[in-house]
């Protein structure tokens, strides 16, 4: 059976697979307002909800989103026809990348923690006693914890040696490591986009896919349609998700349309050298550390949150900001279009103004199942640029302080890495006591990635985490190390 994820992630690729099929009828408004129609006719069984009516509600608002429109601003009067219009004649995408679908929130308790009938009425108390905000009392032979002063800090769930003691979770919520996303007063999720840094981890964590990404999907193929130059930059850790070699991918991609196909670790080089400079500039200076600044959700996190530690994260740019860099300079009116597993660098690319567009792996997969294109059956091209092992693997946890050691020109040993493996609220709390101390006594190189397992993690991949590692890594293990080519150099 598969996982709830799984499921609401082959319910949104349908919905893009019929959307983008529309998009390439002869009558691309009305085929769009028929999908919810089609994938749920009257009298075919509901598999969800109570209805086949909340079932077309539902896939209405997943196909806005796939239109890249917010749901939260849908008056429900307008007919999915007219969006797809206005999709058409849109100057560029929305503002902010995630929206939510309320008809499919389900409106989830608040989380507490609470005791359980589990409770053995024992002499001890150790549930009492460890409680530190006096939430726990002793009542008619149970322990009971008063709401209002619980701080559900987990330490009695702890001391219970019976484990009567339970926390219930909102799982949006409780993904989210800066409290982004809450109920509103009627009890559904709402995104505060001024503290959202676009990390998708609740869109992975809803199991009712109540949280979307705006797709651009429609944008990428209008200029595509349009006879435009379309550029498409690859992210590395995209290969990890395809069910092909990562030579085949080019060729794929200009079956889609697109003009040329540029690999991002291109870019990773480049951030690699800059950072291993920077980093041995700002230790000769005497900083006590540095923190990498490739990963988009980390640099919206200090913009938003964080901005005492912003003088101890490195200047070098990412390698979709070096990579897009390149393109501009060779393509001056080329549209681009970064392809990544990753909702954070949504934010990057709206900031960007050399980079105009973003298409995740789901929306890629989806453009290729519409198209017919089998990828796997494409032909092997090669990158023009034949970027190192390093800048592949900047998409796994490690890979970009190994590129940075890799770079590195002082002695070796003065590099001493810290990993970061996804952002929570504790390694939050980590980074504020760096900054506030000064010092990072586990070492001197920070890399933080907010993914755990890194890039290849990302919110929008489709193979597990294990499978996207082994793909990227053996990509990787083709390319020439960057000690290798510093010997060349030589």
């Amino acid at each position: 059976m598969n996982s709830p994820e799984l499921e609401t992630k082959r319910l949104k690729r349908e919905v893009l697979v019929r959307l983008i099929k529309a998009f390439l009828s002869d009558n691309f408004a009305e085929n769009t307002r028929l999908i919810p129609y089609e994938m749920r006719p009257k009298y075919s069984e509901v598999p969800f909800r109570c209805c086949v009516y909340k079932e077309r509600g539902i896939l209405r608002a997943r196909t806005l989103a796939g239109l890249g429109f917010s749901i939260e601003e849908d008056d429900e009067k307008t007919l999915l026809s007219d969006y797809a219009q206005q999709a058409l004649k849109r100057p560029h995408p929305d503002s902010h990348p995630l929206t939510v679908v309320e008809s499919a929130c389900h409106s989830c308790p608040a989380a507490r923690v609470y005791v359980t009938d589990l409770c053995q009425n024992c002499v001890a108390r150790p549930c009492m006693n460890t409680c530190r905000f006096g939430a726990i009392s002793h009542i008619n032979g149970k322990s009971v914890i008063d709401p209002e002063k619980c701080k559900k800090c987990g330490m009695c769930m702890s001391a219970c040696p019976y484990g009567a003691i339970i926390k219930t979770v909102v799982p949006c919520e409780s993904a989210c490591p800066v409290g982004a996303i809450e109920k509103d007063e009627r009890g559904f999720a709402r995104i505060d986009s001024e503290k959202c840094i676009s990390c998708g981890k609740c869109v992975s964590a809803c199991p009712f896919g109540a949280v979307h990404a705006k797709s651009q999907v429609i944008d990428i193929l209008k200029n595509i349609k349009e006879g435009k130059e379309v550029i498409a930059l690859v992210a590395p850790a995209v290969f990890g998700h395809l069910s092909c070699k990562p030579e085949q991918v080019k060729d794929a991609l200009l079956k889609v349309g697109y003009t040329d196909v540029y690999e991002v670790a291109q870019g990773a080089d480049i951030t690699a050298t800059t950072e291993a400079k920077d980093f041995q500039e700002r230790l000769e200076n005497g900083a006590p550390f540095m923190t990498t600044s490739c990963c988009a959700g980390y640099n919206e996190l200090v913009k938003k949150h964080l901005p005492e530690i912003k003088p101890y994260v490195s200047d070098a740019h990412t390698p979709l900001y070096y990579t897009a860099e390149i393109v501009r300079k060779e393509h001056p009116n080329a549209v681009t279009v970064f392809i990544s597993p990753c909702f954070a660098k949504r934010r990057e690319v709206l900031d960007n103004p050399n980079v105009n567009y973003l298409m995740n792996v789901e929306e890629l997969g989806a453009t290729l199942i519409a198209l017919g294109i089998e990828i796997d059956s494409c032909a092997e091209k090669e990158f023009a640029y034949q970027s190192s092992k390093e800048a592949r693997e900047f998409a796994l946890t490690g890979g970009v302080a190994k590129s940075v050691q890799a770079a590195w020109k002082g002695k070796p040993d003065a590099v001493k890495p810290v990993i970061i493996n996804g952002l929570d609220k504790a390694s939050i709390r980590d980074l504020k006591m760096y900054a506030k101390n000064g010092s990072c006594p586990a070492g001197n190189l920070i890399e933080i990635m907010c993914c755990q397992g890194g890039c290849i993690a990302g919110n929008a991949c489709s193979n597990p985490l294990k499978e996207a590692f082994k793909k990227v890594s053996d990509y990787g293990n083709k390319g020439q190390s960057l000690a290798q080519r510093k010997e060349i150099s030589k």
